[in-house]
């Protein structure tokens, strides 16, 4: 698990799924964003992985950093994990207004199966 200056857990999954741990309670700001985005690149080393992002109790991102969510990464499709209305709502505000939106298919999950079930549809076994 890799950090950056304990805001954000990251790992690589057995499944190929790599998933980021938001902290609960801890801003979401465009510096963070970068390097969540960053680490994701890095632990996938120009492969295309699926991503399971846990952001239940995260705070709702930054202006700039729902900016730079809309950016493409090594992301194949995104899964957002949340547990109350309140985290769909903020996975709602993400990309920025205005943009188009994820560049990436992105859906909004309560049930961690259902996310990874989603997730691995069309994905390549890990190698």
């Amino acid at each position: 698990m890799s950090n950056a200056d304990e805001q954000f857990g990251l790992w690589m999954e057995a499944t190929g799924i790599v998933r980021l741990r938001w902290l609960p309670g801890r801003p979401i700001t465009g510096p963070l964003a970068v390097a969540a985005m960053k680490a994701v690149d890095e632990l996938n080393r120009g492969r295309e992985r699926p991503l399971l992002v846990e952001m239940a109790g995260a705070e709702t991102p930054t202006r700039e950093a729902r900016k730079l969510f809309s950016e493409r990464c090594t992301a194949t499709r995104i899964a957002l994990l949340g547990s109350s209305a309140v985290d769909r709502v903020r996975a709602s505000l993400v990309p920025e207004p205005g943009r188009l939106g994820y560049p990436v298919p992105t859906r909004f999950f309560t049930s961690e199966d259902v996310a990874v079930a989603w997730l691995l549809e069309d994905t390549p076994s890990p190698a």
